[in-house]
């Protein structure tokens, strides 16, 4: 399922986008144990943590609010 042009991601998801959302949140200070592209329990509490530091539903799953909220952070930040 695409959402905001980033399929959802979430516990169990592996890939590229689990890595793009991982380091985003790293790159942010919320550590999801490594770069590893495998949504383990590390990255769903860091997405939590960011979530819920965002004032977003903290649900633990990389959906549109959260994939434009991580864009519109991360950026300039590299």
């Amino acid at each position: 399922m695409l959402v905001g042009g980033f399929p959802q991601v979430k516990r169990g998801s592996v890939g590229m986008y689990t890595l793009i959302a991982q380091d985003d949140l790293n790159t942010l200070g919320f550590s999801t144990g490594g770069l590893d592209g495998i949504f383990g329990a590390n990255t769903e509490n860091a997405v939590k943590r960011y979530q819920t530091s965002r004032g977003l539903a903290s649900d633990g799953i990389v959906g549109c609010n959260t994939w434009r909220s991580l864009q519109e952070n991360v950026v300039g930040t590299r």
